[in-house]
């Protein structure tokens, strides 16, 4: 077998080697990545808590309201049998928001909603809370979602945009709470 050897080979070598150490230094520096993540936003309703929590607190009430609802019409969305307790569910099927699950973990009325997500294409999960607290004269809703990147090197450089890909979602989803509750009847 006759391997060609020449000026060629040598430069393809170079940027295969080149190659090489440029994605063990991405993966290195991975390592000292933040292993986990937090996105907060909230905003201030003039409406009485119980009509926010109302559409908080049950989660058929989320396609009101939710920025992932709206993108993807057609988005298959199915419940447990009751949507506004401790354990109920809601799990979508999504070509362009992806596949998931919501769990209530916990539920204070008309104050916090702890939930969890699960993403099973991903094999990610992250928490989430919605509180609501005074604030004159209504409401200030905080949601925040939070969640463990792992080991994994990908996810940990995905971990420094999720602020930014998640973040605008949540203050749409927010100001169109806002504008619904505010609109209901006090």
């Amino acid at each position: 077998m006759n391997i060609v050897r020449g000026p060629h080979m040598k430069t393809l070598l170079r940027i295969l080697a080149g190659l090489v150490a440029l994605i063990l230094l991405l993966v290195g520096v991975a390592f000292f990545l933040p292993s986990t993540y937090r996105v907060e936003r909230s905003t201030v309703i003039q409406a009485p808590p119980e009509a926010v929590f109302s559409r908080v607190g049950d989660l058929r009430r989320w396609k009101e309201w939710g920025a992932w609802h709206e993108r993807d019409p057609a988005m298959k969305l199915t419940y447990s049998e009751q949507s506004n307790a401790v354990g109920s569910w809601s799990a979508w099927e999504s070509a362009s928001q992806g596949n998931g699950r919501m769990t209530i973990t916990r539920l204070e009325a008309p104050g916090r909603l702890v939930y969890k997500l699960e993403f099973p294409d991903m094999g990610t999960s992250s928490e989430g809370t919605m509180t609501l607290v005074p604030a004159g004269g209504g409401v200030k809703v905080i949601w925040v979602d939070q969640g463990n990147l792992g080991l994994s090197p990908l996810f940990r450089w995905f971990g420094l945009f999720i602020d930014r890909m998640i973040g605008p979602d949540f203050e749409q989803g927010l100001a169109k709470l806002k504008r619904l509750a505010e609109a209901s009847p006090k």
